[in-house]
């Protein structure tokens, strides 16, 4: 990609480039806030904050590297170019005479000055724009704020705005998302079976269907904040490089695909397991997909003649239907004609490889078989799987799920609404409270908070404080906020297994065990 087509500056909406020009004479700070406001989800009433550390280095780094590292003439020709392309159409006077002294004045300086302020990764903030709140829980609890830290550059927040909403929506969006699935495995896993084995019991496929591999990682690491299996292995070096995540952050299983079991062909699918279980993998977990041609007759006929082998190792043979419905397929479809179809792969799985009741009278399948559903797995489907295991008698861990585009993409950044938005500003030395408040917004909450803001811990939940002065902002007492990153340099780092913890103690103290209707 070339040098100007990276060039940071130029990642955000084109308004932005306007509003420099727009703003009073004499403003001299815009101070923006983070927020949740509204939740498409009932369930969903507190949305994870995740993905910001992440994103400042990602910002910061590109700066320095396609900005601030190159010469100041190629990067003012690239503003000047950018200008006329987008305008020029529209307003020619616009378009041909921009103002690159900002653009002069921030290479000059050579870092951003900016401060981010902000709440501990892995919090659940209250979401705002629901029925029953008072006004001041509609408007939400902010996550994070933003402002500059020089006069002369105003203008940044707002130019920032774009490239920071764009980087951080959708991790907290799958962290959120993510959070809720743990909450059912685990509360079926505690009625059922052991439930220490949620947090390997889901793993995140989803970089295929990701809109780019940037958008993978960070979905990869929304995912991970709740479980341990992602396909997304650059995700590995995303997170140690900018969270210090540990070596076994990701833990993923050997699998084969359909295009490596047609190789093989159908007259050859159990020589095709076998050489796996024998040859490929002697010891250690894999898993195979199942349903290349035609899936019960593996599982009724293929699949028994590799019994003693399959018992016979040290390890587990994960079995992975990849197409039908995946309730019917797990648990059974009571009106199949065909006796294997209405038992569903569990069972049948048990008994051909046996199972035993463990110490809450729930079946556990033999130790070398399990398996694995990929497809179409949403929070629904897995609320409905372990609903259909637990009145079959079987611990709800028996099955592992691949999740990935149901769940984790069909979202947007109004799924809980996120959106950052300017709620102070000085101009002439004078400290305004600004605050969108449309009376068109409809049912949709676009009501933002008012002034500076804090964020305390309330008698039972973290909650907003607003119309602050700075004076007020910077002593008040129990503020959550802290300085995350304060001119071109982060200020605060939190590690990826300190987040995870945050965010299990986050989910018991919001949502305890009240979420899963069984």
């Amino acid at each position: 990609m070339r040098d100007d087509i990276r060039n940071p500056m130029h990642w955000t909406d084109g308004y932005k480039f306007c509003h420099p020009g727009q703003y009073p004479e004499g403003t001299e700070l815009i101070y923006e806030t983070w927020t949740p406001r509204k939740s498409k989800h009932e369930d969903m009433t507190h949305a994870v904050f995740f993905g910001l550390q992440g994103a400042l280095q990602e910002i910061t780094e590109s700066f320095d590297k396609e900005f601030f590292s190159r010469p100041l003439e190629a990067v003012v020709e690239e503003f000047k170019e950018v200008q006329h392309d987008v305008f020029a159409a529209t307003n020619p006077r616009f378009a041909n005479n921009p103002d690159t002294s900002r653009v002069e004045a921030l290479h000059k300086l050579g870092y951003l000055p900016i401060k981010v302020k902000g709440l501990k990764e892995g919090t659940f903030t209250p979401i705002g724009g629901r029925d029953g709140q008072t006004p001041q829980q509609r408007k939400g609890v902010p996550m994070f704020t933003i402002e500059n830290t020089r006069p002369e550059e105003f203008w940044l927040p707002g130019h920032l705005e774009t490239p920071l909403s764009a980087m951080i929506w959708l991790p907290q969006s799958v962290a959120t998302v993510a959070d809720k699935c743990q909450r059912i495995l685990r509360s079926y896993a505690e009625e059922t079976g052991d439930p220490s084995k949620v947090i390997n019991q889901v793993g995140e496929f989803s970089m295929r269907g990701s809109a780019s591999p940037e958008a993978a990682l960070r979905i990869a690491g929304g995912h991970l904040s709740s479980f341990t299996g992602s396909a997304t292995i650059a995700a590995s070096k995303y997170l140690k490089e900018y969270y210090g995540a540990s070596d076994d952050t990701i833990k993923y299983t050997p699998s084969s695909e359909h295009s490596v079991a047609c190789a093989y062909g159908e007259e050859s699918e159990l020589d095709f397991l076998l050489r796996l279980a024998t040859e490929v993998y002697p010891d250690g977990n894999f898993s195979t997909v199942a349903d290349t041609y035609d899936f019960w007759n593996f599982i009724d006929e293929v699949l028994p003649q590799a019994k003693d082998v399959i018992m016979a190792r040290n390890g587990k043979v994960l079995i992975r239907p990849d197409s039908g419905d995946p309730v019917k397929v797990i648990c059974g479809d009571p009106d199949s004609k065909d006796e294997s179809v209405r038992k569903g792969l569990i069972q049948r799985l048990s008994e051909i490889f046996g199972a035993t009741k463990n110490n809450k009278g729930y079946l556990e399948l033999s130790p070398q078989i399990g398996a694995i559903y990929g497809d179409g797995i949403t929070t629904e489907v897995m609320e409905e799987v372990c609903r259909q295991l637990k009145d079959k008698g079987f611990a709800t861990t028996n099955i592992n799920y691949g999740i990935g585009s149901q769940a984790y993409q069909l979202n947007t950044r109004d799924t809980f609404g996120f959106a950052l938005k300017a709620t102070a500003a000085i101009i002439n030395s004078d400290f305004k409270m600004l605050q969108k408040k449309p009376k068109t917004e409809g049912t949709f909450n676009k009501t933002s908070q008012k002034g500076m803001v804090a964020v305390i811990q309330g008698e039972h939940d973290l909650e907003l404080v607003d119309e602050l002065t700075p004076e007020q902002e910077a002593n008040y007492e129990g503020n959550m906020f802290e300085t995350i990153y304060e001119n071109g340099k982060l200020t605060r780092f939190q590690t990826f297994d300190e987040i995870r913890e945050i965010v299990a103690a986050e989910s018991r103290r919001v949502y305890g065990d009240k979420e899963v209707s069984q």
